[in-house]
């Protein structure tokens, strides 16, 4: 790739300009840019999936009488299958086949989401929720290998860059989209909708994808690498997607991720001495794949996190609906738009030492501008964030996949692609978890002084206090018997200790968010002039 840090010309010849299948030179399947159009039904569909189910949970918990603790398991469960299958089926795809296992993913992801709308018991929800992320871990990296394999590196920066786009707008657009199904139809539309994008995906990458494999041979598949990876990372995220609920420093937490991150010790050391690893421990001898790895945690860490307290405050804060809100939010969904092409071709011109440490520091300025938000802000405080965050998660999107795929040789294009992914995943459930631990905390360390000073009196403003939950998800403990003067009290005085919560959270991630630009700008290289890229 021209003038970029990621160095494709330490791969071998062979590996930099994949030639097309065997028989498909000069027809549609040979096309990349066919390729991408593709593969971006099935990413679409799953980043989709993923953020309109979170507007869809309280309609499933009501209609199917569901308690808090299964309604969690309704994501819970697809993070955690999601988590222990992407590397896996990214290296199903190096070994066998990535069109292949892409196609098994989308279609055994449609047909679970239909199978979830019709199942009707939370059980069936949560079984069938476990189910599609492990169909989404097989399609997930393999969208990703797949383009690593038909595009030349000088044109892969562009091509992540649009599957980026894709990633980021359906992620955004899942609100908007969860919001008009759910209020305008029902909860099981939410997961219909998978049907046809399902079916649209496998039919046309049937007809255009190229089949492209390892041509290894029959090398011996690693299964106490894939048991120990997949038991690693099951247990981290475990622990991850419990701790708000369980407590940081609670035993069950500690000893969750503490188990997670032995065994992922073992499996390194174990990955560095079998003959055909899962994972392949010289991958991480990259510096830019290594970093980008670390900055797609921590870019998905914020996003996600950010998102979901937002969309909090938008609705239970400020009373607007789930369409109201997602309406405010399309600020940051044009911004993603624009954001992960520009970040692209940045990458191409100048390398991801600019880009990644430009977008980390976007980002830490939209968590900064969140802090002049209150409960009674105008919406001219409001889209300037959303349009940083969304320029920013989208140019540091486009670097970091490119980084770790794009430094990977192709023979590792699917390993590499479940490597983003996974790390992507736990960001994000980390943001989400974290974010929401900080926000209770400081909730609950002030909602009786922001309720006394609204005027509550102290002693219903101490038994207030012990709805500190609901406050957490901006809800003002109230009923309808409470005297108006009171009533209104308690409504600011909730508030305010939100937002106090609130503004601890973006102090966190726009520091963190500095941290990474620091990371990224010290730890990459500069590009190299173009007499130094190999052809």
């Amino acid at each position: 790739m021209p003038s970029t840090s990621v160095d494709h010309s330490a791969m071998p010849a062979a590996e930099t300009a994949p030639a097309p299948a065997p028989g498909t030179a000069g027809r549609p399947r040979a096309n990349p840019w066919l390729t991408l159009l593709a593969v971006a039904f099935g990413l679409f569909m799953v980043q989709l999936d993923g953020s309109v189910v979170a507007i869809a949970n309280p309609e499933i918990g009501g209609d199917l009488h569901a308690s808090t603790a299964q309604l969690q398991w309704v994501t819970n469960a697809y993070l955690l299958a999601l988590a222990a299958t992407l590397i896996l089926g990214g290296k199903l795809g190096d070994r066998f086949g990535r069109r292949t296992y892409y196609l098994a993913g989308v279609a055994g992801f449609t047909l679970a989401s239909v199978a979830i709308g019709l199942s009707g018991s939370i059980e069936g929800v949560v079984a069938f929720r476990a189910l599609q992320g492990a169909f989404g871990g097989l399609l997930m990296p393999n969208t990703l290998g797949l383009l690593r394999s038909v595009f030349p590196p000088k044109k892969f920066a562009m091509a992540v860059g649009i599957w980026a786009m894709v990633s980021a707008v359906a992620t955004a657009l899942g609100p908007i989209v969860g919001g008009l199904l759910v209020e305008h139809v029902d909860w099981e539309s939410v997961f219909y909708i998978n049907a046809p994008i399902g079916v649209a995906a496998v039919v046309f990458g049937a007809l255009v994808l190229p089949e492209s494999r390892n041509a290894g041979g029959r090398e011996r598949f690693d299964i106490p690498g894939l048991v120990l990876l997949a038991l690693g990372l099951l247990a981290v995220v475990f622990g991850v997607v419990k701790g708000e609920t369980w407590g940081w420093t609670s035993a069950g937490t500690l000893g969750a991720v503490a188990a997670g991150l032995v065994l992922l010790l073992v499996f390194g050391r174990y990955e560095m001495r079998v003959e055909h690893p899962l994972l392949p421990m010289r991958l991480f001898r990259s510096r830019a794949l290594t970093i980008g790895a670390i900055v797609t945690a921590l870019n998905f860490f914020v996003m996600l996190g950010v998102i979901f307290f937002v969309m909090l405050y938008l609705q239970n804060v400020r009373g607007f609906t789930p369409v109201e809100a997602g309406v405010r939010t399309l600020p940051l969904s044009l911004a993603s738009l624009v954001a992960s092409p520009l970040g692209a071709a940045l990458t191409q011109r100048f390398g991801p030492r600019l880009t990644m440490p430009l977008g980390m520091l976007l980002q830490a300025a939209s968590c900064f501008g969140m802090l002049t938000w209150q409960t009674d802000s105008s919406y001219a405080t409001m889209w300037p964030p959303f349009i940083a965050l969304g320029l920013g998660v989208g140019m540091v999107m486009s670097a970091s996949s490119d980084a770790i795929v794009g430094n990977a040789p192709v023979r590792d294009g699917g390993v590499a692609g479940g490597l983003q992914a996974t790390t992507l995943q736990i960001g994000g459930a980390l943001g989400t978890s974290v974010l929401v631990s900080l926000i209770s905390a400081r909730v609950g360390a002030t909602l009786t002084g922001e309720l006394i000073e609204a005027g509550v009196t102290p002693a219903v403003a101490d038994r207030l206090g012990e709805a500190e939950d609901a406050v957490a998800m901006g809800v003002a403990p109230v009923s309808g018997d409470l005297p108006a003067g009171l009533r209104a009290a308690v409504v600011e005085g909730s508030g305010q200790a939100f937002m106090n919560g609130v503004h601890v959270a973006v102090i966190v991630t726009g520091t963190l968010c500095v941290l990474g630009a620091v990371l990224a700008a010290a730890g990459l290289r500069l590009p190299r002039p173009r007499s130094a890229e190999a052809p």
